[in-house]
C-alpha cells in the first residue's frame, strides 16, 4: 500500500516525526518534492536530527529511502547529511536517487542569494537554498538531470550553453562574477563520483515494489499553504507540497495513493514571509515560541524564529481538503498544557463579512481573525497512552477542532519521540 504524509499549514508542523513513526511498517519511503531549504526534526534513540533532503525514515535498518524525481538534490548536502547521521552511530541507510531527479547548481545557490539581496524590502522570505532558481531552470527545460552527468560530451556542450544565458544576468543585473564552464564541469564530476552507486529508476522500482505488495510511505515537505497552486501565492514554494504530487514526485500511478496522513499542528506556526491570520506576537508569542516543539520553534533549516498564531480552522479545514485527507495527525498538544484559556480562529472577517472559507491572496491581506477561546487543561499529558485518559478539556479542544474541520484526527502527537502518540480509533 501507499500512503502519503504531507502538511495541511505552512509547514513545520511535525511531519518529520510521523513519518518517522509511520516507517517502522513502512518497505520503502520516498522524498518527493522540494529540497534542502525546509527540515524534518526526528527525536529517537539515536539522538536528535534535523534533516533536510534524507526520508525521515533513514532510521530503520529495514528500510529503503528514495530521493524521487520531483526532489530539488542537492547533492553535496545530501551526502553531507548522510555523513551527520551515520557519525552519530546510525547505520548507514539504504538509498536510492532517481536518475531523473534534477540537481541544484552550485549558481542556483547564487542566485538565491543575489536575488533576495536585489529585492531588499520586498523579497519572499527565501531560505536561499536555491530552490526558486533550480525550479525556473527545470521548467525553462535548461536544468540537469542526474542522468546527464554519464554523457560528459552532452553535458559540455550544455553547461557551455547555459552559461550563455546566466552570465549575462550576472553580469548586467546582478553586476557579480561570471561563471566559468570548466569549472562547472569539474563540480557536476564530483557530484557524479559521489551519487552514482545510489542512482537507478526509480518509478520502474517502485512500480515492481507495489506489483510485490510493498508498503511505501511518500513525505512530503511543508504544507498545502505553500504550494504554488493552491497556497498564498507569491509567498509559496516552488514545487506542489500536495499528496497529489506525489505520484508525478516519485513516478507512481495516482489511484496507488491509498491513504493520506494530513499532519496538522495543535496551535499555529510559520517560517517566512505572507498573509498569517491567526499570528500573535509580542510575549504572548514570544512564550508559545518558546515552549513549542522540541526545544522551541525555530526553522529546522534556517534557526530562524517561526511566526507564532493560535490554531486556524479555515486555513487548516481548506489545507486538509486540497490534500484529499483521509486522516489527521494533530502534532504538539503538549505544549498547550500552560494555558488558562485558548483561542481558536473559526473565521476569517473580510470586508465587514465572516467566511470559513479560505480565500486568494489579495483577500487574505485584508482578513482579520474570528477567535472562540475554549478552557484550557492546564496539566502536562506527555506519556499518556489512550485517548480516554487525557483531560476533559483537552479532548473537548481535539473533538471541537475536528468537528470545524470535517476530517478525522486518528492520531494525536503529546511528546517529541517516537512513541509520544496516541492512536484514536473512531
Amino acid at each position: 500500500m501507499v500512503q502519503a504524509v504531507v502538511g495541511a499549514n505552512w509547514g513545520d508542523e511535525g511531519k518529520g516525526k510521523i513519518t518517522d513513526m509511520l516507517a517502522e511498517d513502512a518497505d520503502i519511503i520516498v522524498r518527493f518534492q522540494g529540497g534542502a531549504n525546509a527540515g524534518h526534526t526526528i527525536v529517537n534513540n539515536y539522538g536528535k536530527f534535523a534533516l533536510h533532503t534524507l526520508p525521515s525514515g533513514v532510521f530503520y535498518d529495514h528500510t529503503t529511502s528514495i530521493i524521487g524525481n520531483g526532489v530539488a538534490l542537492n547533492i553535496p548536502v545530501l551526502f553531507k547529511e548522510i555523513k551527520s547521521i551515520t557519525d552519530k552511530n546510525v547505520p548507514m541507510p539504504k538509498i536510492l536517487v532517481s536518475d531523473r531527479a534534477q540537481m541544484v547548481m552550485p549558481y542556483h545557490i547564487l542566485f538565491d542569494q543575489y536575488e533576495e539581496e536585489r529585492l531588499a524590502g520586498k523579497s519572499f522570505g527565501s531560505t536561499k537554498s536555491g530552490i526558486a532558481p533550480f525550479y525556473s531552470d527545470k521548467y525553462a527545460k535548461i536544468g540537469f538531470q542526474v542522468s546527464e552527468l554519464f554523457d560528459e560530451a552532452a553535458l559540455r556542450e550544455k553547461i557551455d550553453r547555459v552559461l550563455v544565458q546566466k552570465n549575462i544576468i550576472l553580469e548586467h543585473l546582478y553586476h557579480k562574477p561570471l561563471i566559468d564552464a570548466e569549472e562547472t564541469f569539474n563540480t557536476l564530476m564530483e557530484y557524479k563520483a559521489m551519487v552514482e552507486p545510489y542512482v537507478c529508476d526509480v518509478s520502474a522500482f517502485l512500480w515492481n515494489a507495489i506489483k510485490e505488495g510493498k508498503n511505501i510511505l511518500l513525505e512530503g515537505q511543508l504544507g498545502s499553504l505553500k504550494d504554488p497552486d493552491h497556497g498564498i501565492y507569491p509567498m509559496v514554494t516552488s514545487s506542489s507540497t500536495l499528496a497529489a504530487y506525489g505520484a508525478i514526485g516519485a513516478g507512481i500511478p495516482p489511484y496507488e495513493i491509498k491513504k493520506i496522513v494530513t499532519v496538522v499542528k495543535a496551535y499555529s506556526s510559520a517560517v517566512g514571509a505572507g498573509a498569517f491570520v491567526s499570528e500573535i506576537f509580542g510575549d504572548e508569542a514570544d512564550e508559545l515560541r518558546r515552549r513549542g516543539g522540541d526545544g522551541g520553534e525555530f526553522g529546522a533549516t534556517t534557526g530562524r524564529p517561526r511566526r507564532m498564531g493560535w490554531f486556524d480552522c479555515v486555513a487548516t479545514k481548506y489545507g486538509c481538503r486540497i490534500q484529499g485527507t483521509t486522516d489527521v495527525a494533530f502534532t504538539v498538544l503538549d505544549v498547550l498544557g500552560y494555558l488558562d484559556e485558548i483561542p481558536i480562529c473559526v473565521g476569517y472577517e473580510i470586508d465587514g463579512e465572516v467566511t470559513t472559507d479560505f480565500p486568494t491572496t489579495s483577500k487574505l491581506e485584508k482578513a482579520k481573525p474570528v477567535l472562540k477561546t475554549m478552557p484550557g487543561w492546564k496539566e502536562d499529558i506527555r506519556g499518556i497512552k489512550e485517548y480516554d485518559k487525557l483531560p476533559e478539556n483537552c479532548r473537548k479542544y481535539i473533538e471541537f477542532i475536528e468537528e470545524q474541520i470535517g476530517f478525522p484526527i486518528t492520531m494525536v502527537s503529546n511528546g517529541p519521540k517516537r512513541e509520544d502518540i496516541i492512536i484514536r480509533n473512531k
